[in-house]
């Protein structure tokens, strides 16, 4: 294990919640920042209520979602609608390097917490409001999650039969893409401290974040004035390009052709050499007018093995080819478990969970994986007694005052 982590020494206060803020600070988290994630147990984020749930059984303690957002990090719980649990978030912030929330705008300037009041208290330092919309503007009151976000980004309507309904992408598209733009931020805004001395404040919007990877439809429009619609899994430089059916119930497979020699070594692969001499095939833009019938050919070679045995063939010959994963296949995938994707922690109450492993892997510094998301107050006492060096008699009044729940 390395002496030293890549953020050893960063201290984090975070006041994120459900999946996009979280998934920013565990990234931080897994490389060595210590994070003091703060909630309530009278107010129940939501994150501890999404399935799916530890053995199937729903309760705050056995969210999925939650301890993998949550992973190595301290919780406390307080009740910030308490002047008591105010005032240990302000020694919080004395304390810390970064401040991270993503409650609704105005909440934390509601609560004298705003990035005023935390400067007053540390100069240097760098706070991050995230949320929907970001911090002004017309949309900025409104509430929401990240399906709302894909939607107002422009990818809903970027899925789907050609025609037909806007499918979107899978759950809360842009609460897995933002966090991504968090991370860069805060890393940056470390930077300019380390070389200036001065801490900011970052007002990040999640729909704007993933907009970046609008570019192409938003350029085309901008151009040629043509919006992008969905078009199936159809791709205007590649074909065939297309989801097949393969053995079994359910049961499917990918395959991308990019350029004229994998078509012909997919043609080699499949056992079908007659397609490269298919009049109706013969170049890119014939296989383009004419890839319903294609994909019916290539559907009844694929639906006949299994989708492993499809995807060996045509990666052996050079031809980008995957089966589609499910849960259970992810976890048994001999890539990402060779990347170390599935961690295993210990657990109270469990015994044992599975998170993620870090997204990134570095070879002098690697991530470590301390401890599972905290439990409902869990590092209370390690918080107040060993970091803000509270005694038993503090931590008695603050107990009887309700500011820890």
């Amino acid at each position: 294990m390395p002496e030293t982590s890549a953020l050893d020494g960063v201290k984090i206060l975070d006041l994120m919640w459900v999946i996009a803020g979280p998934t920013a600070t565990r990234y931080l988290a897994d490389f060595g920042a210590t994070v003091v994630r703060i909630e309530s147990s009278k107010r129940i984020e939501t994150g501890r209520t999404v399935a799916p749930y530890q053995n199937g059984e729903p309760g705050p303690e056995n969210a999925g979602i939650f301890s993998n957002m949550n992973a190595n990090k301290y919780g406390v719980t307080l009740d910030l609608a308490t002047e008591e649990g105010r005032a240990i978030v302000r020694d919080l912030v004395a304390w810390a390097d970064i401040v991270c929330e993503s409650f609704s705008p105005g909440a934390m300037s509601r609560w004298g917490l705003g990035y005023d009041d935390l400067r007053a208290i540390n100069p240097s330092v760098i706070m991050l409001s995230t949320c929907l919309f970001g911090q002004s503007g017309p949309y900025s009151d409104i509430a929401g999650f990240g399906t709302m976000g894909s939607a107002i980004a422009g990818f809903v309507n970027l899925g789907g039969e050609p025609g037909g309904q806007p499918v979107g992408p899978f759950g809360a598209y842009t609460d897995y893409v933002a966090p991504r733009f968090t991370v860069c931020a805060l890393l940056a805004a470390l930077d300019h401290r380390e070389r200036t001395g001065e801490g900011c404040f970052i007002d990040q919007s999640q729909a704007e974040s993933a907009m970046h990877l609008m570019t192409t439809a938003l350029l085309d429009f901008e151009v040629n004035q043509r919006v992008t619609t969905g078009n199936a899994n159809r791709d205007p430089r590649r074909v065939p390009h297309a989801v097949y059916p393969a053995q079994g119930d359910d049961v499917w497979v990918a395959i991308a052709v990019q350029s004229d020699e994998e078509w012909d070594a997919f043609c080699e692969a499949s056992f079908m050499p007659a397609l490269g001499g298919d009049p109706r095939f013969e170049t890119f833009e014939k296989r383009k007018a004419n890839e319903d019938a294609l994909n019916e050919i290539i559907a009844a070679w694929t639906a006949a093995q299994p989708p492993e045995e499809t995807q060996r063939i045509l990666q052996e010959a050079g031809v980008a080819a995957h089966r589609i994963n499910t849960s259970d296949t992810s976890y048994a995938d001999p890539q990402l478990q060779h990347r170390g994707e599935f961690v295993e922690l210990d657990h109270p109450i469990h015994g044992t969970t599975t998170v993620e492993g870090a997204r990134y892997l570095l070879s002098r510094t690697p991530a470590e994986y301390r401890f599972c998301a905290p439990t409902f107050g869990r590092d209370n006492e390690f918080v107040l007694k060993e970091i803000l060096k509270y005694d038993d008699e503090k931590v008695t009044e603050l107990t009887i005052a309700g500011a820890l729940d």
